[in-house]
């Protein structure tokens, strides 16, 4: 890999200025990590860029317009660990040998998010959790932009805060948050925190201890006031869990499927009913978004709305106009009398079973890709009951064949996206649905899930 370093301003990167500036250093030069280096310029800091992979060209010219120094294909120690402040990309592990030599040295460590926070007094909506995180954003998003509320979309989706912060500021932000986002999140304030759910994903990066993994999901209480809402599935029982003994300072805003006592978010005889902060119910069949995983979705969203005081004319609207987002559960297209379902997001169980739960046909399922430290075992009762066949996908499918080759279903292994696609074409009948859902992270063979969805897309509408 070419290594490169860029100098673009006038002082040596690493060392404080004559004037006195501290020094701040971004680790990862993608949306986050540039948007939080211009925001550090433009609050006086001296600013180094590094990035051990190549940076985008349109990155590389956004530096280089701030005339910010950036370096590619390596970390260089002696520049790195003069910093005052890290700031590190959430997708770079804390066990990689040049995070452990920031840490070591005593520098501290922060998400672009905990960085931007700093600069804004602008009202945040976060929402976490590990399945569901990008439909109720999005959802809440829309409402809030639909109310006519100066509102940003930021974190694992849209534009990074920082940048925002920076260059087009709002008074309220709606942030998707990971739980490597919250791991470097110290002061940062959810004024509306949502909890969709806690349930094993990304236990690689977290020692394969799934408390380590729910406390990480937790930290986005951390800091709430009074004055502030935390939204909540009280059916989640490691959310239950945690919440045990806990204190929590916000106003509380349980919800769940199923009316019951202390929820404020449910439905019930074929009524979608808010109780709080303010009384608000709306028709189940005018939601837009089919499944019962989108219920709850659905539910967090209006909750937050309803919090932030949107007017309840438009967040029935919304709740009844919201297309859906991209990838996830996304219909492509029938070819052959083949229906095409298109859920790259699907990254873990979690996310797959809901998948399942929600086909009506019968399915060819794919799965595959980089296992997150996976138990496939809850999902074997559904693809009992709604799979003809399975199709793994991947560079090493050996875990798959593991726990499923004794299902007795027809399988096929392939290593790409055409050879996958080929499989589901003599695998499927009229009348049934491929669904690319694949319980694991995209990057054995694809730049990410975006790039696997698109290509399952692109060859399903040439079939």
């Amino acid at each position: 890999m070419t290594e490169t370093i860029a100098h673009n301003s006038n002082h040596t990167p690493g060392l404080t200025t004559t004037g006195g500036k501290k020094l701040i250093v971004i680790l990862g030069a993608a949306e986050s990590g540039v948007g939080a280096a211009i925001l550090a310029q433009k609050q006086g800091y001296d600013v180094f860029v590094s990035d051990k992979s190549v940076i985008k060209a349109t990155y590389k010219q956004m530096l280089d317009d701030h005339h910010i120094e950036w370096e590619e294909g390596r970390h260089s120690e002696e520049h790195i660990l003069m910093a005052d402040e890290v700031v590190k990309s959430p997708g770079i592990p804390k066990e990689v040998p040049m995070v452990r030599k920031i840490v070591e040295k005593g520098i501290p460590v922060v998400s672009e998010i905990e960085f931007a926070g700093r600069f804004t007094d602008a009202k945040m909506v976060c929402i976490t959790g590990s399945n569901g995180k990008t439909t109720t954003t999005s959802l809440t998003y829309h409402i809030f932009r639909e109310a006519g509320l100066d509102v940003g979309l930021a974190g694992n989706i849209g534009h990074s805060l920082a940048l925002q912060v920076a260059e087009t500021p709002h008074e309220w932000y709606v942030i998707e948050l990971s739980s490597f986002q919250l791991d470097d999140m110290f002061t940062f304030r959810a004024n509306i925190a949502v909890l969709l759910n806690i349930t094993p994903d990304h236990l690689d990066r977290y020692d394969f201890s799934f408390d380590l993994y729910a406390a990480a999901k937790m930290r986005i209480l951390q800091n709430q006031t009074a004055a502030d809402t935390f939204i909540y599935w009280a059916g989640d029982p490691v959310i239950r869990k945690e919440l045990e003994g806990r204190e929590v300072a916000a106003r509380v805003c349980p919800f769940d499927i199923h009316e019951a006592a202390g929820l404020v978010g449910y439905h019930r005889d074929g009524q979608y009913v808010l109780t709080a902060p303010t009384p608000f119910a709306m028709p189940e069949a005018e939601l837009s978004l089919p499944g019962r995983h989108n219920r709850y979705n659905m539910l967090a969203a209006g909750l937050a709305a309803n919090a932030a005081g949107i007017p309840h004319d438009v967040i029935r609207r919304c709740l009844g106009d919201f297309p859906g987002v991209e990838h996830r559960l996304e219909y492509v297209c029938t070819a052959n009398g083949v229906r095409f379902v298109n859920d790259s997001k699907a990254t873990n169980v979690d996310a797959c079973y809901y998948a399942l739960e929600s086909m009506t046909t019968p399915t060819v399922l794919i799965l595959g890709g980089l296992d997150k430290g996976n138990d496939y075992e809850p999902l074997k009762p559904l693809i009992r009951e709604k799979c003809t066949a399975l199709v793994f996908m991947g560079v090493d499918n050996s875990k798959l064949h593991e726990n499923f080759d004794e299902m007795g279903l027809p399988i096929a292994d392939t290593a790409s996206m055409a050879d996958c696609m080929k499989a589901c074409v003599s695998l499927a009948k009229a009348g049934d649905t491929v669904l690319l859902s694949p319980c694991c992270a995209s990057f054995d063979l694809f730049r990410n899930m975006e790039d696997r969805g698109e290509q399952f897309k692109a060859l399903a509408r040439a079939l």
